[in-house]
């Protein structure tokens, strides 16, 4: 499962084998048959249709022999009742959060383009994810933003960070109406949520959907070259790419999730790269973190382990490079005895059946955390508590 980049989306791309349905073949003796079949039923429209023609010149010359009717006055009246919405309704919410929701446009050497992100302090202070803001970085380009009623400032880009895909945007504004945070840990599975975004540059675009899943792992480049690894929300709401760092909202209208990419079916499907019901949102609990970090420092820490691990693996877990390379020097794996070779199969419980589940699961937890885990040693199976320290950025 790899993830790219669509405009300013991230496209989970799952390659299938063919597609549902192929239109068979045709040899030249079947087609002469079935065209003489068709002919003939032709033949029997054609007939159907001259007896309806004769049945209806019969009966219209019946009714042309009736007397008319009197002519009536039709006095057509309009409803004066008004739809009353309750503030917990799709429409309600909608209303309340639209305000603090914008469209991101940047321009760069690379060309142009089109996200979102949302108010997260009424002095001008906007959440939205790196790779919508990426090539403004790389290439020295501009950034504007537009609020949702139209009003246009120029964005500066606060502080941006890429293994989370996040990033705080200033512009000079105040008054602006936040968005209240949720708490994305409390979210189960079928809470209703919404996604308001920008999809294709159509901003204010409202949809709605449920929480499908959580703790999705979900690497993705979103094409700045570097890997963002997400304990993802997952959703059925509708977003394409424009919706990028849009808010996922819950019930109440707070945030639960920074919309941040999309799966998308693979070549033998088409191609398809919108919505296929398969959307995935940053949890707002470690978004908040990270952007006030961003907002402090301009820059965020993430807390490691102090190991390399062999992508090529393909047995179930996450196995550290067998070499002595594959524990650093002095890293709290060092320190808790971890060796090359071990297999991580779980984390506080948690299965672990890859490298990326792996890192998604300690990007999870805050530095100074202590996890467990199960480690599979040359068939011997055991348990090593391991204190996370920050990573040197």
């Amino acid at each position: 499962m790899t993830l790219g980049n669509e405009g300013h989306y991230p496209v989970m791309n799952t390659e299938h084998s063919p597609a549902w349905w192929s239109h068979p073949e045709r040899d030249v003796a079947t087609s002469t048959m079935n065209t003489r079949k068709e002919q003939g039923l032709s033949n029997k429209i054609v007939a159907l249709a001259l007896v309806a023609g004769l049945v209806g010149g019969f009966g219209g010359t019946q009714l042309a022999n009736r007397t008319k009717p009197a002519s009536t006055n039709v006095q057509l009246v309009s409803s004066t009742k008004t739809i009353e919405r309750e503030p917990t309704s799709v429409a309600g919410i909608a209303a309340r959060v639209l305000p603090s929701v914008v469209s991101i446009s940047t321009v760069s050497q690379n060309g142009s383009g089109t996200g979102s992100g949302f108010v997260i302090r009424s002095d001008g202070y906007i959440l939205t994810n790196n790779h919508v803001i990426n090539d403004v970085l790389s290439n020295q380009g501009t950034l504007t933003v537009t609020l949702n009623n139209g009003k246009k400032f120029e964005g500066k880009i606060l502080g941006s960070d890429s293994s989370y895909d996040l990033a705080v945007v200033k512009i000079n504004a105040t008054g602006l109406p936040a968005l209240q945070f949720g708490n994305s840990d409390s979210i189960q599975v079928g809470d209703q949520v919404i996604a308001i975004g920008s999809p294709l540059g159509l901003s204010g675009t409202v949809t709605s959907g449920i929480i499908s899943a959580k703790n999705r792992a979900v690497t993705s480049s979103g094409g700045t070259g570097e890997n963002s690894f997400i304990n993802a929300l997952q959703t059925d709401a509708a977003i394409n790419p424009g919706n990028s760092g849009g808010p996922l909202v819950d019930a109440t209208g707070a945030v639960i999730g920074v919309n941040s990419a999309i799966a998308s079916l693979g070549s033998s499907f088409g191609g398809q790269s919108g919505s296929i019901g398969l959307g995935f949102a940053i949890p707002i609990n470690q978004a908040k973190k990270t952007a006030e970090q961003l907002i402090s420092q301009g820059k965020a820490t993430y807390p490691v382990l102090g190991i390399r691990l062999d992508t090529s693996f393909t047995g179930v877990g996450a196995l550290i490079v067998g070499q002595p390379q594959g524990i650093v020097a002095g890293s709290p794996a060092a320190k808790a005895g971890l060796q090359p070779g071990d297999i991580v199969t779980a984390l506080d419980g948690g299965a672990i059946n890859s490298s990326d589940e792996l890192i998604v699961a300690i990007r999870s937890k805050n530095v100074g955390d202590s996890v467990k885990l199960s480690i599979d040693r040359n068939g011997k199976k055991m348990t090593i508590a391991v204190t996370l320290a920050a990573s040197q950025n």
